[in-house]
């Protein structure tokens, strides 16, 4: 059970209530602190409409941090999420895979991207050799959207855990397929 309140729109000023439009959990508790709520909801607009990063290797970084820090409400929606961007099933069993030290089919762009990401929740930061390969087939502005994703997610997987925001049920359906244990 989540340690703030879910509000719902009747609970917040009218200037607010554009923020729940998602109608998710985690918009509902961080409208708690609006104008932090917003900042927040700016920052996840940018990068899934404006980032130049293909959405699809974006999908991918975030549901790798999704995975690593078994976080089942950023895993879980961005499973649905990243199907929308062109993220199949097959990607996400090579996905698996590489976490587990596992060959996949995946192309080495985004096996480059999964291992910078996995350096970046374990290690704090990309090794150099990583980065380098990445930034072989980026260019600046990408590789900056790619970091910044990587490293906003790690930040929103820790912000669902100390806040113990609930699952919605709808998403709670992926983990069937996928399941994080």
């Amino acid at each position: 059970m989540a340690r703030l309140p879910y509000l719902e729109p009747d609970q917040v000023a009218p200037e607010y209530r554009d923020m729940l439009r998602r109608n998710t959990n985690l918009h509902k508790l961080l409208v708690n602190s609006p104008d932090m709520a917003r900042a927040f909801n700016g920052i996840g607009n940018f990068i899934r409409f404006k980032s130049k990063l293909d959405p699809r290797l974006r999908e991918l970084a975030i549901l790798q941090v999704g995975w690593m820090e078994k976080s089942e409400y950023e895993f879980t929606h961005h499973v649905k999420i990243g199907k929308e961007f062109g993220v199949t099933d097959e990607d996400i069993q090579g996905l698996m895979a590489e976490t587990a030290g596992r060959p996949s089919k995946l192309e080495p762009l985004v096996r480059a991207i999964l291992k910078g990401a996995r350096e970046m929740v374990r290690n704090l930061a990309m090794s150099d050799e990583t980065f380098a390969a990445i930034k072989q087939q980026l260019g600046n502005e990408e590789m900056t959207d790619l970091v910044l994703t990587i490293a906003f997610y790690c930040a929103v997987v820790r912000v669902l855990a100390t806040m113990q925001i609930d699952n919605e049920p709808y998403y709670k359906e992926v983990l069937q397929q996928y399941p994080l244990s």
